[in-house]
């Protein structure tokens, strides 16, 4: 496995087994925020996922994601995008090379941006968002699961 792979798997994995805790909850713990973070669990979840998305499409089309809804999804439509993505970037990024660019309106100046920035984006943005989402809960009484590379690596038969 390529470093970009297990980067991308890890990503997908920690995705999916904070979900797992999440799906277990009530709306109202769902629905709980706390200053300082992105939004309620369900809106942070949401917002990983149609991320992703975002920069999966940037990443292998060179082009905005166009289509989908803005309606609230639920934790199983969250977790089948972030699946879908997850799997997909783990067979496009280590296509990326290092020079390839996609062309980005950047505040109003159209910009070249390396793909390889859009995949670190998507790996920093979920990681931020994650630990957001692992604050409420532990606010909340609830243990979050440890998503980091040791116990990744532990989990995982190599």
């Amino acid at each position: 496995m390529n470093t970009l792979t297990t980067l991308f798997n890890h990503n997908l994995w920690a995705n999916l087994q904070l979900l797992d805790i999440c799906a277990k909850l009530s709306d109202e713990q769902l629905d709980s925020t706390l200053d300082g973070t992105y939004g309620a669990i369900r809106e942070t979840f949401q917002h990983i996922a149609r991320a992703e998305r975002a920069y999966f499409s940037r990443v292998s089309t060179g082009k905005r994601f166009e289509g989908g809804s803005d309606a609230p999804m639920s934790l199983a439509e969250i977790g089948a995008l972030l699946r879908d993505t997850g799997v997909s970037f783990i067979e496009w990024a280590p296509k990326v090379d290092a020079d390839d660019t996609v062309e980005i309106d950047w505040d109003g100046t159209l910009r070249d941006v390396p793909k390889t920035i859009l995949l670190t984006q998507a790996i920093n943005h979920a990681t931020e968002h994650r630990s957001q989402i692992m604050t409420i809960l532990t606010q909340l009484g609830i243990q979050p699961p440890d998503l980091d590379g040791w116990t990744y690596f532990d989990k995982m038969t190599y």
